[in-house]
């Protein structure tokens, strides 16, 4: 397959094709003049790149997946990222609940409501600290 199949089938532009396998996560076997060309497998790990991060894994946890004997994915970095995302979603799933119930809140101001302060003291619990970025104050999320 070359790259604009490879691009067409997985969705992703030429360049990203070409960023992973500058960093060694996919191989090209040759080209066909300047157009580099892949095995189909290369869809699979396409995939599997893609899954890991939606996962969240970065691109060198995902590197570190694949093999000269193909892909091999260590369980229990599986089972802590899945954990991770447990507590992730019962994160987000409180400040939706809060949200909404805020929305429909009968009270007449929100702070006068026993579930939207207790929304606000969870979400004070994540402090915002400046940071230094290149020249300019940012902001830093931490939990505290």
């Amino acid at each position: 397959m070359d790259i604009g199949e490879v691009a067409k089938a997985s969705g992703l532009p030429p360049s990203t094709l070409r960023y992973y396998e500058e960093i060694g996560l996919i191989q090209s076997i040759g080209r066909n003049g300047l157009r580099r060309i892949f095995k189909p497998k290369v869809l699979e790990e396409l995939a599997l790149i893609s899954l890991g991060r939606k996962a969240g894994f970065s691109l060198d946890n995902i590197r570190g997946m694949f093999t000269p004997r193909g892909p091999e994915i260590d369980r229990g970095q599986l089972l802590e990222k899945a954990n991770e995302l447990d507590n992730k979603i019962a994160e987000l799933s409180a400040i939706r609940d809060g949200l909404r119930h805020a929305a429909a809140c009968k009270a007449p101001n929100h702070f006068e409501c026993p579930t939207f302060l207790r929304l606000l003291r969870a979400a004070g619990k994540t402090r915002i600290r400046p940071t230094k970025k290149r020249g300019k104050t940012a902001t830093k999320s931490t939990r505290g």
